[in-house]
């Protein structure tokens, strides 16, 4: 819930910073009531916008909800699926976010698929186990999707874990959806989420199959996002 109708001060530095071609794909995902706006001011560059969430019917008695038929309407590309913070504030089961994720591919929107393990899950040795559970359940049937890796211990709170804990969790991930998906897998980018700053995002990148990141705090001043847009070109 950060960013009011201001902000599109910082999205427009964004704008003005970054070309078409630019060899990286840029998405910024603000609260429901600025995405019009949102992509009123993106026309013609090189950012697109998405959501934050979604509802998996097409319309209905749905109060306080937003189809992902609607987004599309109004100019979305994407939509984030099952991000930690939805699955923990509102108890968001991985069915739910495969049917969220069959919408928003039916509506045209790119799902972006959150996984990831609370701190208790990794110290328990059960990180793997929990991430490959949510993609089994969270994962709909077409490949037209992305999936964005964000430890939830590591959310918000600088803590960013080794780059060999990355790069594995990483490969299990890529492994995952190569079984899933055959040879499609080997090209559904791979995010990683959790603390990605403008001093560390270079080396994250670098790790194999780490494809882009999903990126919290730092994409709400244009400067420290476009550097880490810039770690990733």
């Amino acid at each position: 819930m950060n960013g009011l109708p201001g902000s599109a001060a910082e999205l427009r530095k964004m704008i003005d910073a970054l070309e078409l071609g630019d060899h990286c794909d840029v998405l910024v995902c603000p609260p429901f009531p600025l995405i019009a706006s949102f992509v009123a001011d993106c026309e013609d560059s090189a950012i697109g916008i998405g959501a934050q969430d979604c509802h998996f019917a097409e319309s209905g008695a749905h109060t306080g909800d937003v189809s992902a038929a609607l987004l599309a309407a109004v100019g979305g590309s994407a939509v984030i699926l099952g991000h930690s913070e939805r699955r923990a504030d509102h108890g968001e089961s991985d069915a739910l976010v495969k049917s969220k994720a069959g919408a928003a591919l039916a509506a045209g929107l790119m799902p972006v698929i959150c996984v990831g393990e609370t701190e208790a899950q990794r110290d328990s040795g059960e990180a793997e186990a929990t991430v490959l559970s949510q993609l089994d359940g969270s994962l709909p049937d077409s490949a037209g999707i992305v999936v964005a890796y964000e430890p939830v211990w590591a959310i918000g709170t600088g803590r960013v874990p080794e780059t060999g804990d990355i790069a594995a969790m990483h490969r299990t991930i890529r492994e995952a959806v190569v079984a899933r998906y055959g040879d499609a897998g080997k090209g559904i980018r791979l995010l990683y989420g959790g603390s990605v700053k403008p001093g560390n995002a270079r080396e994250i990148f670098a790790i194999p199959d780490v494809d882009g990141g999903l990126i919290g705090g730092a994409s709400l001043k244009a400067d420290d996002f476009l550097a880490i847009v810039a770690a990733a070109r």
